[in-house]
């Protein structure tokens, strides 16, 4: 570990909060500037109380040479304007304003000072890599943060938090608990770095849970261009019991596609190792380009937060995005964060309807959702509910309320069930030797 560099993990978050980017929240005061600062907002946007919309904002990175979310932001666009024209929430409409993030640190910053200026009450379904230096902003405005992505320790820390669901951790520990019964020797290919040895530490969680040995560990470099080395490495040791078919898991964010050309060459004299993953490294629309059925994710077991983008409790949403976003190629049902986005707005609008004639302000939303609210998904999650005291805070996770995944697989190059239902993974997860 001495010497080791710190890399901002777009996989994992790590579990000791880092010092807050309190310089970059402080000189994020000015307003953001639309084109300047990434920012957009719906056009006619107004808010201010009476029959005035309600003002959300919804962020998320779009136009980068890295991780883009547009379809985030569209589908808050999409869901106000299905809400609207039911006549609102309690007879207030939406407004939403937009924001992007460009998976930069200060712009993320700005784009919580801009939530504050423009007065929103809350920021639903987004995503950034950079929530210390977001979340300071929205905490002294007492803003929520509804379903964020998931990526950041501090969507798990920060009281104004209020996460869908259980991140990249529950998806490791989960995997793990799966390839338990399902795997010979099993290989986690992962950065060589501090949040990488944290990947570890959670899939072996979930493999010690089903009584089976820990993952080898294979160090690769996060930014190479091609994994054949690592390729190799991982199929020497997942072929070491020829009784049982082997499992590599890698697990290198968006570098995972990289791998896996690297890994299609090598796996040629290894056909019966299997692959692993979690949701966000892969989807649906990963694998079609990939070649889908003839790929190399074709048997691929992966974790994620919710039932396949086929199950029919998606029905609802794919109404609204066929209603009012039909030919908007940025909305994919199947990506996780549209999904992500579709929950947090149903949180919202529970919690809007709870409050009845009441003023609708940031911390008239905390209060609530802190208050005992339970949120009913129609079973994309558990019910929902912020309340109880979380048994996770031993590892940093005080946010976390649903530790709940599901196991998909690979079949004729579609993602289906593994097996109905869910796999709670918080004993799993309480457990994990974290240092």
């Amino acid at each position: 570990m001495t010497g080791r560099r710190r890399i901002r993990s777009t996989f994992l978050p790590t579990f000791t909060r880092p010092v807050r980017a309190t310089a970059l929240a402080a000189g994020a005061l000015a307003a953001c500037a639309s084109l300047v600062a990434g920012c957009g907002v719906v056009p006619g946007v107004t808010g201010g109380t009476g029959d005035e919309p309600i003002k959300i904002m919804t962020w998320a990175p779009m136009d980068t040479n890295a991780t883009n979310k547009p379809g985030m932001p569209a589908l808050a666009q999409a869901y106000a304007r299905w809400i609207n024209s039911r006549g609102g929430i309690n007879g207030h409409k939406l407004a939403i304003l937009v924001c992007n993030d460009r998976n930069d640190t200060v712009t993320a910053a700005k784009c919580a000072q801009r939530a504050v200026d423009e007065g929103v009450v809350a920021v639903v379904g987004s995503y950034s890599q950079h929530g210390d230096a977001f979340f300071p902003t929205l905490e002294s405005a007492d803003i929520p943060y509804i379903g964020g992505y998931g990526i950041t320790n501090s969507e798990f820390e920060s009281p104004l938090s209020f996460p869908v669901n259980g991140g990249q951790s529950t998806l490791l520990a989960g995997l793990g608990k799966e390839l338990a019964g399902a795997c010979g020797p099993v290989a986690l290919v992962r950065p060589d770095s501090i949040a990488g040895d944290e990947l570890h530490v959670m899939i072996d969680s979930g493999l010690k849970a089903g009584g089976h040995p820990a993952a080898a560990d294979q160090l690769a470099d996060e930014d190479a261009t091609e994994y054949s080395a690592p390729s190799e490495r991982a199929l020497d040791h997942t072929t070491t019991d020829p009784a049982k078919k082997g499992c590599v898991v890698p697990a290198l964010g968006d570098h995972t596609g990289t791998f896996m050309d690297s890994f299609r060459r090598s796996r040629e004299d290894y056909p019966a190792v299997r692959t692993a993953t979690v949701l966000g490294s892969v989807d649906q629309t990963v694998i079609d380009a990939s070649g889908g059925l003839s790929g190399p994710y074709e048997g691929s077991y992966i974790t994620s937060w919710y039932p396949p983008s086929t199950d029919r409790r998606w029905n609802a949403m794919k109404k609204v995005i066929g209603k009012e976003a039909f030919g908007d190629n940025r909305i994919d049902p199947a990506d996780a964060g549209v999904q992500t986005t579709w929950i947090a707005y149903t949180v919202l609008r529970a919690v809007l309807e709870s409050l009845g004639d009441g003023e609708v302000t940031g911390t008239a939303i905390r209060k609530a959702l802190n208050g005992g609210l339970k949120v009913d998904t129609g079973s994309l999650t558990p019910t929902l509910n912020w309340e109880y005291e979380n048994s996770l805070a031993g590892i940093g996770l005080t946010r976390l309320v649903n530790t709940d995944v599901t196991l998909q697989v690979v079949r004729k190059g579609r993602l289906v069930a593994a097996h109905p239902g869910f796999t709670d993974v918080r004993r799993t997860l309480a457990t994990a030797e974290v240092n």
